[in-house]
């Protein structure tokens, strides 16, 4: 017997529902982590749109085009999941369908760890210089590895959480 899509439906729009804790956690995490890849973004846009961008050297508009890609390509994969939820409801199968937009989520993470650390470079080589920007990134690039990607796997091997 097939349970009605209707009754399937009320199911999935129950955050309070057990199955549905990873669900309301992840939908939750994407709510952090979208807002800054959206005002990166954002800033990307209008950078080109001012005056003095124009007299960037060459070698910082890579940068800024590897921003841009990396800043709106986390975006798209950040909010990947909540678009494909709409329009895949009702989920026949909410456990594979919870795994490929974790997937999508750390996807995302990574290109806006990248974009974090390349916009670093972007904004303190125009300011300080670039062998200081270049410093800053490396020391951004760090940050966002030990807190987001190393320590979450240390605590997870030596501790139960």
């Amino acid at each position: 017997m097939h349970a009605d899509p209707q009754s399937q439906r009320e199911v999935e729009d129950r955050p309070d529902m057990p199955e549905d804790g990873d669900f309301s956690d992840m939908l939750s995490e994407m709510r952090i982590l979208l807002p800054g890849a959206q005002m990166l973004s954002a800033f990307l846009i209008v950078l080109p749109f001012n005056g003095g961008f124009r007299q960037i050297v060459q070698s910082e508009k890579y940068v800024f085009l590897a921003t841009f890609f990396f800043a709106l390509s986390s975006l798209i994969l950040l909010s990947a999941p909540a678009v494909q939820h709409r329009i895949m409801r009702p989920l026949k199968d909410r456990e594979r369908f919870k795994c490929f937009a974790t997937r999508q989520i750390v996807a995302g993470a990574f290109a806006l760890g990248i974009a974090l650390v390349l916009g670093t470079n972007l904004v303190i080589s125009e300011v300080f210089g670039h062998r200081v920007g270049l410093v800053a990134a490396g020391t951004m690039g760090t940050i966002v590895v030990l807190a987001w990607w190393l320590l979450p796997f240390w605590i997870r091997r030596s501790q139960d959480i």
